[in-house]
C-alpha cells in the first residue's frame, strides 16, 4: 500500500485517502442467488432416486417427490433464519438459539454434511461418465464394459485434486457461472420431459407402486425390530428417511443471503419460489418419469448409479438420438455435481473459518497462504478427508448416500428447534418473514409449525439411526471426533477467544490508498450521490435510514469515515475520541448486507471532520449530505458548524442543491444549499 497526501499545507485540508474495496460489495440478482444454491441442491437428481429404488424398491418417485415437497417446509425455514440476518447460516442460527454446546455439535454435524457432499458427487459423476462410455462402446458393438467403481474413483479423485487447488488459489464459486449451467440444466430438463411423454404416448406407462419393500441392508438394525418391519407409517418414516438426501445443499441458501441484492427480502422469497420449483420438476419430475418409463428391474442391474442416463436411454427413438440425449444429460450431471464438488470445498472451508473466528479454533487453522491469502490449513485438510472417502467407498453411492443422510438430517433437527428458541429470545426483532402457524400470546409468537416440524425431523432422524448403520456409526463417531476437537482446540485457545468475544467480530477488510477524493470517486457511474458520514459503529441510525429509502438504481451511496491524523496536536478532543476503522466500517459492511445494497466506503484523514466530509461531497457532486447526531454537541451546533464549513470549500456556483440532513432515531435537522 502507498501513502499519498494532499499537496496544500493547509492543517485542516484531507492529508490521506483510502477506499476499502473489500467492502465495495457486489450482490447478485435473485435469480443467480437460486441458481448458487441449485447447483448444490439440485445435483442430487441425479443419485437420489438410484439410491432410494436400492433402499425401498420401485416405490420410490413416490418418497422423492414427497421430499421435494417437503423441502417447501425447509426453505420457509430459511427464509425466517435469513429474516433474522445473523450471519453464518445454520452454525450461527444455532449457536445464537441453543449456545455454544449445541452450536459445535451442529457444525460438526454440517462439516460432516460437507465432507460427504464432495465424495458422493464426485463418484456420480464418474458413474455417469462411465455409463456414457459404455453406451458408446455397446453401440460400438463392443463386448467389453469399463469397471464403473474404479472409474468413478479415479474421477472422483481428479475432481477432488482439482478443487482443492483452485480453492487454495482463492478461486471462488461464480453466480454467473451457476446461472448458465442451471439454464443448461432446464434445457436438458425440458427436452428429456417432452421426450419422455412422447414416449408413454407411445408405449403406454406402468406407474411405480406404492407398497415398500426393503432390503435387508436398508433395515439395519430394524431387521431384527420386529414391530419396525411391518409397513405403516413407520414404513413410511423409514422410506422417507432414505429419501432425504435429496435435500442436500438447500442450506446453501442461509449461506447466499449476504450477497441478494434490495429489496432483499422480497428477492429472497422470489429465489425461494425459484429453487422450489426447480427442485420439484428438475429432481421430483425427472425421477418420476424415470420410474414411470424405464422397467424397475433395469434400474436395479443397470442404472442403479445413474438414474438419469437410464431415462435418456429407454426413450423411444433412433439409438443415436438417445445416444445424444445421454451426452447432454451426462455434460449437465458432470458440471452440477463438479459445482457441488467446489462448493462443499468453499462452504466448509468457509463454516470452519467463523468457528475459528469466534476463537473456538487456534491459530493454525487460520493460517493464511503467503501467496494466495487463504487458509489453506483447513482446505488440505477437507480435501485430504474427501480423498480417503472417496477411496474408501470405492466408488458406492448407495453407501455415500446413506452416510450423507445422517448430517442432513441433524442439521435441520438443530436449526429449526433453534429458530422456534429464537422467537422467546428474539421476541422484538422485525421478522420479514415467518414460518407459518403461530398463535400470539401477549408480545411472543408461539411457534406452534415450527414445533410439529421439529418433531417430525426428530422421528425421521431416530427411525434413519435405527436403520443406518453404517451413517449412524460413521455420522455419530465423525461428529464427536470434531466436537473433542472443537472443545480442546477452545481451551487451548480460550485466551484469545475472550479477546476476540470482548472485541466482537471484525471484517476482513482490504484498503487501498488513493492519490485524491477524485480518485477514490473515479468509478461511481450512478446520476446521484450521497455521502454519509459515520463516526460511532454504535450509532449508525442515520446510515440505516439512507439504505432503507434510497433509489439503488440512480444512487451511489459513499460512506465516509473520517480519523484524526496522528501526531498533531491541533483539536485534542477530536482525535482522543477517534474510532478503530475495523469496528466503523464492519458495521457499515453489516448493514449493506442486510439491505443488500452496495456502498463506496472511504477512509480519510484530517483534522477536521467538518471540513474533510464538505470537502469529499463537493468532490463527488453529491446531492445530499447525511450525518449522524453528535452527542457532545447537539444537532443545531453541528448543523451551525457544517454549514460554515461549506462556505469555506465550496467556492463556486452550485450545478444543483445540495441537501445536509442530522438524522437521529425519530427526529431530523436540515439545511439546503442553492448556490
Amino acid at each position: 500500500m502507498k501513502n499519498a497526501s494532499e499537496g496544500s499545507p493547509s492543517l485542516f485540508r484531507v492529508k490521506k485517502v483510502v477506499v476499502l474495496t473489500t467492502a465495495m460489495l457486489t450482490f447478485i440478482p435473485f435469480w443467480k442467488a437460486a441458481a448458487v444454491v441449485l447447483c448444490d441442491f439440485g445435483s442430487s437428481a441425479f443419485y437420489a432416486g438410484g439410491i432410494a429404488m436400492r433402499a425401498f424398491g420401485p416405490a420410490f418417485p413416490w418418497y422423492i417427490l414427497a421430499v421435494m415437497l417437503f423441502s417447501g417446509l425447509l426453505l420457509m425455514v430459511e427464509l425466517e433464519a435469513c429474516s433474522l440476518f445473523v450471519r453464518g447460516g445454520a452454525y450461527k442460527i444455532v449457536r445464537e438459539g441453543l449456545g455454544d454446546t449445541a452450536a459445535k455439535l451442529a457444525a460438526s454435524a454440517l462439516i460432516f454434511d460437507f465432507i460427504l457432499t464432495g465424495p458422493i458427487s464426485a463418484v456420480t459423476a464418474g458413474h455417469y461418465l462411465c455409463g456414457l462410455a459404455n453406451s458408446f462402446l455397446e453401440m460400438a458393438g463392443l463386448s467389453f464394459t469399463l469397471p464403473e467403481g474404479g472409474i468413478s474413483v479415479v474421477f472422483g479423485l481428479l475432481v477432488t485434486v482439482y478443487f482443492w487447488r483452485q480453492n487454495v488459489k482463492g478461486i471462488e464459486e461464480s453466480s454467473s457461472k451457476s446461472a448458465k449451467i442451471i439454464a443448461f440444466s432446464l434445457a436438458v430438463c425440458f427436452l428429456l420431459a417432452i421426450w419422455s411423454f412422447i414416449t408413454i404416448g407411445l408405449r403406454g406407462a406402468h406407474m411405480p407402486p406404492a407398497e415398500l419393500s426393503f432390503s435387508p441392508e436398508s433395515l439395519g438394525w430394524a431387521e431384527h425390530i420386529d414391530w419396525m418391519k411391518t409397513i405403516g407409517l413407520v414404513g413410511m418414516f423409514m422410506a422417507f428417511g432414505h429419501s432425504v438426501l435429496a435435500l442436500s445443499g438447500i442450506e446453501t441458501l442461509s449461506q447466499v443471503y449476504r450477497e441478494i441484492e434490495y429489496p432483499k427480502a422480497q428477492n429472497l422469497k422470489k429465489a425461494a419460489w425459484l429453487i422450489f420449483g426447480f427442485a420439484l420438476l428438475f429432481t421430483g419430475g425427472l425421477t418420476f418419469l424415470s420410474a414411470v418409463i424405464i422397467p424397475p428391474e433395469l434400474i436395479a442391474a443397470k442404472y442403479n448409479d445413474n438414474l438419469l442416463s437410464g431415462l435418456a436411454m429407454s426413450l423411444a427413438g433412433p439409438g443415436i438420438l438417445k445416444l445424444l440425449m445421454q451426452v447432454m444429460v451426462v455434460v449437465c450431471g458432470v458440471a452440477m455435481l463438479s459445482g457441488a464438488v467446489n462448493t462443499s470445498l468453499i462452504g466448509s472451508n468457509a463454516l470452519m473459518n467463523r468457528i475459528a473466528e469466534d476463537g473456538i479454533l487456534t491459530d493454525w487453522f487460520r493460517k493464511i497462504h503467503r501467496r494466495y491469502g487463504t487458509s489453506y490449513h483447513i482446505i488440505h485438510l477437507i480435501a485430504a478427508v474427501q480423498m480417503i472417502v472417496v477411496l474408501v467407498s470405492r466408488g458406492n453411492v448407495y453407501l455415500l448416500g446413506e452416510a450423507y443422510a445422517f448430517g442432513v438430517m441433524w442439521c435441520f433437527v438443530l436449526e429449526v428447534v433453534a429458530i422456534a428458541r429464537l422467537r422467546w429470545k428474539k421476541a422484538s426483532h422485525k421478522r420479514d418473514f415467518m414460518f407459518p402457524l403461530n398463535i400470539k400470546y401477549e408480545n411472543y409468537y408461539i411457534p406452534v409449525g415450527l414445533i410439529l416440524l421439529s418433531g417430525f425431523l426428530l422421528t425421521v432422524a431416530l427411525v434413519n439411526m435405527t436403520t443406518k448403520q453404517i451413517a449412524t456409526v460413521a455420522g455419530f463417531g465423525f461428529t464427536a471426533f470434531l466436537f473433542a476437537v472443537f472443545s480442546l482446540s477452545e481451551r487451548l485457545n480460550a485466551k484469545k477467544a475472550n479477546t476476540m468475544f470482548e472485541e466482537g467480530y471484525r471484517e476482513r477488510i482490504n484498503a487501498e490508498t488513493v492519490d485524491d477524493l477524485k480518485e477514490a470517486f473515479s468509478e461511481l457511474d450512478r446520476p446521484h450521490r450521497v455521502l454519509v458520514a459515520v463516526k460511532n459503529p454504535e450509532n449508525l441510525y442515520h446510515l440505516e435510514e439512507v439504505l432503507s429509502k434510497v433509489n439503488a438504481d440512480e444512487t451511489d451511496v459513499i460512506v465516509l469515515y473520517c480519523k484524526p491524523v496522528e501526531n498533531v496536536l491541533y483539536r485534542q478532543d477530536m482525535r482522543s475520541a477517534a474510532v478503530d476503522e475495523h469496528e466503523v466500517f464492519t458495521a457499515v459492511i453489516f448493514l449493506a448486507e442486510k439491505y443488500g445494497l452496495s456502498v463506496t466506503p472511504v477512509l480519510v484523514h484530517s483534522n477536521d471532520a467538518f471540513y474533510a466530509i464538505a470537502q469529499a461531497a463537493a468532490v463527488a457532486d453529491a446531492r445530499e449530505v447525511v450525518m449522524g447526531v453528535s452527542g457532545r454537541h447537539g444537532a443545531n451546533p453541528q448543523l451551525e458548524r457544517a454549514v460554515m464549513t461549506w462556505g469555506a470549500v465550496k467556492d463556486r456556483e452550485l450545478s444543483h442543491p445540495v441537501t445536509l440532513r442530522i438524522l437521529w432515531e425519530g427526529r431530523e435537522v436540515s439545511y439546503r444549499f442553492t448556490r
